[in-house]
């Protein structure tokens, strides 16, 4: 079954984009998913498709109407369980177990933010989820909807070569990824690490573990504060059952 995102948008233009290329390029080619745009003018008010006012309350900048979005998330009619995502730097942080979760959904429905949001009102009574892709800002949604996207798409089945290739990486066990290496096996008086010229799997997938620790622990403290927590927590459910047992 084709994965299908649909994106609300002021340029439509601008997709696929760097979607267009690559893996995902391909699982769009062979219809592993599908990438259609909806043009927030359509909706637009008067001779020039107005879509946006000044915000309640004085402030810089404008927000699109609550009329205006209403009638765009209304045209584009998804299915209930097809997830509907404002991105904006005000929302809930993106993590990888959410980018499996809106993989595993029939597809997902993108509204591209531009100029200082959209009318709140509009998000609830849809059940918008608001989803930041980092804690910046930029100038609009778009290239934020490319990345969510690109994190949804790659996870799909089949699209990348081997399943093993979404397990052993960045966050799938909430550890940053461990380094990696090719040939030549020493190049500028640099040498790759000997034991993973040691052919001892046990030796490698050790070192690796050890190695995603110490990135994710030098990197990333908030992950590893919260793997220390998940490990502790596996480790006390599982001296429990023992002693049940």
């Amino acid at each position: 079954m084709t994965w299908q995102a649909t994106v609300m948008t002021l340029f439509p233009e601008a997709f696929p984009g760097v979607l267009g290329i690559s893996l995902a390029g391909r699982a769009l080619e062979n219809k592993t998913w599908s990438c259609s745009t909806y043009d927030l003018r359509q909706c637009g008010l008067g001779r020039h498709r107005a879509v946006d006012d000044t915000p309640f309350g004085g402030g810089a900048g404008m927000v699109i109407r609550a009329d205006v979005a209403d009638a765009a998330f209304s045209a584009v009619d998804a299915p209930a369980d097809v997830p509907r995502v404002f991105l904006t730097p005000r929302g809930t942080p993106l993590r990888q177990k959410d980018v499996v979760r809106y993989a595993g959904a029939p597809g997902v429905v993108l509204m591209c933010g531009r100029f200082e949001g959209v009318d709140e009102r509009v998000l609830e009574a849809h059940n918008v989820e608001q989803v930041s892709v980092g804690d910046y800002v930029l100038s609009g949604g778009e290239a934020a909807a490319q990345v969510f996207l690109d994190a949804c798409v790659r996870l799909l089945p089949g699209v990348m070569g081997s399943d093993q290739s979404g397990v052993e990486e960045s966050f799938s066990d909430g550890l940053l990824e461990y380094p990696h290496y090719t040939r030549p096996a020493e190049w500028q008086g640099r040498k790759v690490p000997d034991v993973l010229l040691s052919g001892n799997h046990a030796a490698i997938a050790a070192w690796r573990q050890k190695k995603a620790e110490e990135t994710t622990r030098e990197r990333r403290p908030d992950l590893w504060s919260a793997w220390l927590a998940r490990r502790e927590k596996n480790e006390t459910a599982a001296g429990m059952s023992g002693q049940a047992g």
